[in-house]
């Protein structure tokens, strides 16, 4: 009794962890079998080269047309002992284990534990719960507003799914600074990476990382003590760092009541006017009076800053005199982004 149960546990342990070779290999050894015994039974019209995979898969799946059968009385039993059970055993493994491999690819994505195949997308590194929910829905309005073919990617330490499955690439790591784990994000092919941890050692660990990582990348790492922000920004200037303004806005608002409101509209691509920025490309300079007047009367759009290429300072409602260059970053307020615009016109 103890060795059967010793040979039925063997056994159901070879057949949860056999590989896809195989299987293959049991397929043809089978098909190699039956070839054989057929053969030996004189049942040359089911073995010709033309039939013979042909109801050997009809039958072996118990699906039986009946249009070939076996004519001798030991090519009858043949079928009935060995072809159709063994056969229907491997056709249940294959379908089987077809199934698990799917289902299996299916739980890595959803674990974050497979590589994105992404470029030029936005990582957003770091779980908050609901902030970074709603952080992950403010960016892929403002990328259905864009007309770059961006793509979005979240990565995570902490044990989730994927909890947006259809619109957001996910990847779980054991550490933020970890090569193999941050490869599979795609980190050095992002265009924007975004940091936002709930603890700001670990946003300033990161901030490190990413910068050595991905030079090029527009890198925003949010602090809650500014203090932490400025010393980042002194050994990695390609850095944005984005202090919390939660007391700042307490205080505007109860100075201007509705501050809170108008801040919470230009930030909402979803909600009335909202700021954006675009590139000027123009190959002459031009006087901000002409930009202020060509955006209200196209676009209905005001502009409300501009910084100077290779600045990292933005100057807020600048002089209607003061001059936009190429290269410099213009800040407007409208209803959508603008997507196209004449430079030459202006």
């Amino acid at each position: 009794m103890h060795l059967i149960l010793h040979f039925k546990s063997l056994f159901s342990r070879l057949l949860v962890d056999v590989k896809w070779y195989g299987i293959v290999l049991g397929i043809v050894a089978y098909m190699a079998a039956c070839w054989g015994l057929l053969w030996l039974c004189g049942e040359t019209a089911l073995i010709a080269d033309s039939d013979f995979i042909y109801w050997l898969l009809v039958t072996a799946s118990t699906v039986g047309y009946g249009d070939l059968s076996p004519q001798t009385v030991a090519g009858k039993y043949v079928v009935a002992l060995f072809v159709i059970p063994f056969g229907l055993g491997l056709f249940g493994l294959a379908v089987g284990h077809f199934a698990a491999s799917v289902s299996y690819q299916w739980r890595k994505g959803v674990k974050g534990l497979k590589t994105l195949a992404m470029e030029d997308h936005i990582l957003v590194i770091g779980w908050n719960g609901n902030r970074t929910l709603h952080l992950m829905n403010l960016l892929l309005n403002e990328i259905r507003s864009d007309d770059r073919d961006r793509k979005l990617a979240l990565c995570v330490r902490v044990e989730i799914e994927n909890p947006m499955r259809d619109e957001v690439g996910f990847v779980h790591v054991p550490a933020f600074t970890d090569d193999a784990g941050m490869d599979r994000a795609g980190i050095a092919k992002a265009s924007c990476i975004i940091i936002d941890n709930p603890e700001d050692d670990m946003t300033m660990t990161t901030a490190l990382y990413c910068s050595g990582r991905n030079p090029n990348a527009h890198i925003i790492a949010y602090f809650q003590d500014e203090t932490l922000g400025q010393i980042l920004k002194q050994h990695c200037p390609n850095v944005e760092c984005m202090p919390s303004v939660s007391v700042e806005m307490m205080a505007k608002a109860a100075a201007d009541p509705g501050s809170s409101a108008l801040h919470h509209e230009l930030l909402a691509v979803n909600q009335g006017m909202t700021q954006y920025s675009m590139t000027y490309r123009g190959e002459d300079r031009v006087a901000v009076r002409s930009l202020f007047t060509a955006l209200k009367e196209n676009f209905d759009a005001t502009l409300i800053g501009i910084r100077s290429r290779g600045s990292a300072s933005i100057e807020v409602n600048p002089s209607l005199d003061a001059e936009v260059g190429s290269g410099c970053t213009i800040y407007y307020i409208a209803h959508e982004r603008i997507t196209r615009m004449d430079w030459s016109r202006i």
